[in-house]
């Protein structure tokens, strides 16, 4: 692995692992704890309308896939909210426009669409440079809102009927919180694609959830497996030439599935043991 560090394309690679990884391990413990990987995962999908139209309007689809996600992050969000239609019923109907909408812009572009299927499936290896400066801005904003609405988030994430009583704006909280999921999703991208997003947005964050239930310490815990995982992910697709994200997504399903399966071993045990001493 580290004579592949010469290669720039691998450095590109590296580094957007890691800024994908802080991304998701932040906001995915938000996705995880509230609740809401079904609208996340709308939200994800619908963006591909923004890819087709990127490529229809001739310009790079990542300035696409941004403001399209975070309209479409504020529709579903007041809809679910407001709406009689039954939210999962909201978020299907958006999830397929959206859909639609990339599809019929895709078909309208003249000629062909390059890299349309990196959109879908992510090819991390191939994240150019410029895309490297838009995740760390992405980033930034991130952690920056976190930051500073992190009690406001906590609050309406275990308890929004407390948050409301406390007086603060509820729904402009959640909607801002899905414009934050939005903004990740954009990031996650080019590294798994539209179709794994949701699960680099969430096995982390489950995974964290496993070893603790502070939510400070799960965004650290789901950063560092991200990043370890990711990575491993890449040296591993490389050397099979395999595709990265689904590579990257089968070593974090892996590394969940031998976590849960050691911890229930261990906590089996300890049950075990109590009784004997009881």
């Amino acid at each position: 692995m580290f004579d592949l560090l010469q290669y720039s394309f691998i450095q590109n690679a590296l580094a957007a692992a890691i800024l994908a990884s802080i991304a998701c391990g932040i906001i995915g413990v938000y996705v995880v704890v509230k609740k809401i990987v079904f609208i996340s995962g709308g939200i994800a999908h619908a963006s591909f309308g923004g890819i087709g139209l990127g490529y229809y309007l001739g310009i790079n689809p990542m300035l696409g896939v941004l403001p399209f996600s975070l309209v479409s992050a504020l529709i579903m969000g007041t809809v679910s909210k407001k709406s009689k239609i039954p939210e999962d019923s909201a978020i299907g109907i958006l999830w397929s426009l959206g859909m639609a909408l990339g599809v019929i812009f895709v078909y309208l572009t003249p000629g062909y669409a390059p890299d349309l299927m990196t959109y879908l499936f992510g090819n991390i290896l191939t994240v150019p440079r410029f895309d490297l400066y838009l995740m760390l801005g992405v980033d930034i904003v991130i952690v920056g809102a976190v930051y500073l609405f992190y009690k406001e988030f906590l609050s309406l994430c275990f308890d929004e009927e407390f948050t409301t009583v406390q007086g603060f704006p509820t729904e402009k909280l959640y909607l801002f919180l899905l414009c934050i999921i939005a903004l990740t999703i954009v990031v996650l991208i080019k590294v798994v694609g539209i179709i794994l997003v949701i699960a680099l947005l969430t096995i982390p964050a489950t995974l964290s959830r496993r070893f603790t239930h502070n939510l400070k310490q799960m965004m650290l815990i789901s950063i560092v497996f991200g990043t370890v995982i990711s990575i491993a992910g890449i040296g591993l697709s490389y050397a099979l030439d395999v595709p990265s994200g689904a590579t990257i997504i089968l070593v974090l399903s892996l590394v969940y599935g031998l976590v849960a399966f050691g911890m229930g071993i261990l906590e089996n045990r300890r049950i075990s043991g109590d009784l004997r001493e009881s």
